[in-house]
């Protein structure tokens, strides 16, 4: 065993808890370490068991895990709120290589500037507003951002550019988002992804992308039935833009055809079955990959942002 950093406490045993879809149990080899959370000081395992204390957790030991496709669509159709559907979502097991990947970065690959932080390790629940009227989608959780804070676009370059333009528009509380507990809230938006798993490579299957397609369809659900509605969705990226109009085909919402185009600054309506208009607008997605090229700068982000 590698010499533990400063903070960390050695344990022997973790506690169990029932694998039988009443509740969670990371199936992987846990690090016999606890480490203290950046902000909060608690000390964790890695990946966190629900319902321990992490800022945020919106899980509990009992809450109901999805192990197959079909588990994900019942149990998603079954959740009545937002904070229900995001604790089963934060619980997920349904997709074995992504498990496998998020749960061997939170024990055995972390980064290096991070090894003194206990690692999230489960899917990414949403985060904002739970009245928001606009939505943002994403890709998929990054295995040193979502994959060891616990929220969406936390820790990571790309957060860094999303919630610094978040704040310039009003919806932020703050232009950083350095971790789960730090202060940062949203007005009127609530952040969402296609894929709730860290992928290798930031590449998930199109299995896994159908597979995790019932919690988006169920998050749509739920925001435009709640009390603001849904006005606005901002795709990041053509995976984002393809989830979005994937799930409204199949909740029975018009869509244009022939299929919108994605590109930046894009813009689809979307209409649902009781006539009620959503826009689907599109951004080039956060990543380093577009932000360091200039391929997305901040004056493009802004604008489109402003479109909301």
């Amino acid at each position: 065993m590698r010499p533990l950093p400063p903070g960390a406490l050695a344990i022997s045993e973790r506690g169990k808890q029932p694998t039988d879809g009443a509740g969670w149990q990371s199936r992987s080899m846990p690090s016999e370490r606890l480490d203290p959370h950046p902000v909060t000081g608690q000390l964790f395992p890695s990946p966190v068991p629900p319902g321990t204390g992490w800022p945020g957790d919106p899980a509990t030991g009992a809450t109901p895990v999805a192990a197959t496709a079909a588990e994900v669509r019942r149990l998603g159709a079954a959740a009545l709120t937002l904070a229900e559907l995001d604790a089963r979502v934060s619980v997920c097991r349904a997709c074995p290589r992504l498990v496998a990947w998020r749960e061997s970065v939170a024990t055995r690959g972390r980064r290096a500037s991070f090894a003194d932080q206990p690692y999230w390790g489960r899917p990414g629940p949403s985060f904002g507003d739970p009245a928001a009227s606009v939505l943002i989608v994403g890709l998929a959780p990054a295995a040193n951002g979502t994959n060891r804070t616990g929220r969406m676009f936390t820790g990571d370059r790309s957060g860094d550019w999303l919630y610094a333009a978040l704040h310039r528009a009003g919806y932020a509380s703050q232009p950083t988002s350095v971790a789960a507990g730090d202060g940062l809230e949203l007005t009127g938006i609530r952040i969402v992804a296609t894929v709730r798993c860290a992928p290798p490579a930031n590449r998930p299957s199109t299995e896994e992308k159908a597979t995790c397609s019932g919690w988006l369809d169920r998050d749509l659900e739920l925001t435009s039935a709640g009390p603001g509605g849904l006005r606005t969705l901002l795709a990041l990226g053509s995976i984002g833009w393809d989830g979005v109009l994937g799930a409204a085909r199949r909740l029975g919402w018009q869509v244009p055809r022939p299929k919108p185009r994605f590109g930046h600054g894009a813009e689809a309506a979307l209409t649902l079955p009781d006539g009620t208009d959503v826009r689907l607008l599109g951004s080039y997605h956060v990543s380093q990959q577009n932000t360091f090229t200039g391929k997305l700068t901040e004056v493009m982000l802004d604008a489109v942002i402003a479109r909301l």
